[in-house]
Order: structure tokens, then C-alpha cells, then sequence
């Protein structure tokens, strides 16, 4: 599906820039950028998310306290 994108004049050169320097469709570029954007986003979240849980000490102590478990779990039976 091909969709119609309006950006400023200067983004245009820059892209333009980048794609003639890779020797790759502008769209290549745009779909690399915002790939990379959107997993900069999903990172941002889950660093906030994680900032949170360790603000808590209730809960900062019972994720700790799972993760011993886990680490037993994941050892048992490694003899």
C-alpha cells in the first residue's frame, strides 16, 4: 500500500541526502528510520516502566525475590 506523507522541504533534502549516499529508495530510508523510532519508543517505555517498579521498595523487593525464584527453577536438576 503506497501512502502520500507530507514533510517539510528540509527533511526532503536530508532524505534525499541519505538515500542518494546509500544508494537505496528514499522509502527504504523512511521505513529504517521509523523502525528504528518506533523501538527507541518501546524502549523508552519499558525503561520507564522498570524506573517505576524500582521506585516501589514493596514491589522492587518482591520482583527480586521472584527472580531468586526463577533462578532456582531454571537451575534444578542441573547436577
Amino acid at each position: 500500500m503506497a501512502a502520500t506523507v507530507r514533510i517539510s522541504e528540509a527533511t526532503h533534502k536530508v532524505l534525499s541526502e541519505l538515500a542518494r549516499r546509500e544508494q537505496v529508495p528514499m522509502q527504504t530510508v523512511l521505513d529504517r528510520a521509523i523502525e528504528t523510532y518506533r523501538r527507541n519508543r518501546f524502549l523508552d517505555a519499558v525503561n520507564e516502566t522498570y524506573a517505576a517498579l524500582q521506585s516501589d521498595n514493596r514491589t522492587w523487593a518482591s520482583e527480586l525475590e521472584e527472580r531468586k525464584e526463577w533462578r532456582r527453577t531454571i537451575t534444578d536438576g542441573d547436577d
